[in-house]
């Protein structure tokens, strides 16, 4: 997990958190920032929204996360402005944990700071989506796991261990890629083809363990029934589908957000 920013906030010089949604003086926000679909939890109140990833400078509508990436950083701050301000409590500046893809590296986290600048955080703390993802489903981080998170756009294999992560593939295909002929056939392919190149080149049995154990499978490909039993026949393995598998990567950054509001780090907040 990695601090993007923290600055001063308005809350009372030397107060001490209490549970939400009673901490008055704090506000928390989860975020999943997805190429499809955005997704917010807000402390003390739950999943607040699961929208389209739209936003609309002029006539039309621009995307401005595609595959993964952030490409309009300013689109994606009016979108944050347009569908999140009027939902946070006034005069408090939250704390926000955004999920981010693996190996997007500090390029997302540093669109993605400045991107939710626009709602004035105090801190903002990023979590690969795989750790969330895993923390959603109450996995035991202290043995190796495999996450597979098939979204709409992107698809990433992951190998976790005590919640870091060892090894990592994605490809630029998703389940909006679904409708052509052929098309779960080839993501399928896709999916089986990164866990067979992380098992080549592990030179541990880290991979072969967790996928024995079974690979947690989440993103909206985890809803689709023809690409899981594809799955399971190439990779001879089981899966084991996350609960409410779209939502797993807000769910899991709003438990990071929760713990986080209550470390004693949280406490040091000095009055504008």
């Amino acid at each position: 997990m990695t601090v993007l920013r923290r600055f001063r906030s308005g809350s009372p010089a030397g107060h001490r958190h209490r549970p939400w949604p009673s901490c008055r003086h704090c506000c928390g926000l989860a975020l999943d920032l997805g190429s499809a679909r955005t997704r917010a939890w807000i402390a003390g109140r739950g999943m607040v929204l699961d929208v389209p990833t739209i936003t609309f400078p002029g006539a039309g509508a621009v995307y401005p996360i595609q595959r993964g990436a952030i490409v309009d950083v300013p689109g994606t701050a009016r979108m944050l402005d347009r569908l999140l301000s009027h939902r946070l409590p006034r005069l408090t500046r939250p704390l926000v944990v955004v999920t981010a893809p693996v190996l997007d590296g500090p390029a997302y986290r540093e669109r993605a700071r400045t991107a939710v600048e626009v709602l004035r955080p105090h801190a903002v703390l990023t979590v690969p989506t795989a750790r969330a993802i895993a923390l959603a489903a109450d996995a035991d981080l202290s043995m190796p796991l495999l996450v597979v998170d098939i979204g709409a756009h992107l698809t990433e294999v992951v190998l976790l261990l005590d919640g870091l992560v060892l090894d990592a593939r994605r490809t630029a295909l998703g389940t909006a890629d679904l409708a052509g002929a052929g098309a779960t056939a080839e993501l399928s392919e896709a999916i089986t083809t990164m866990i067979t190149s992380m098992l080549r080149q592990d030179r541990t049995s880290l991979t072969a363990e967790a996928l024995a154990r079974g690979a947690l499978l989440a993103g909206g490909g985890a809803l689709r029934p023809d690409l899981t039993h594809r799955l399971i026949g190439g990779t001879h393995a089981p899966l084991r589908p996350v609960p409410a598998p779209h939502t797993a990567a807000v769910r899991g950054a709003a438990k990071i957000l929760q713990a986080a509001h209550g470390h004693p780090s949280a406490t040091r907040i000095s009055p504008p």
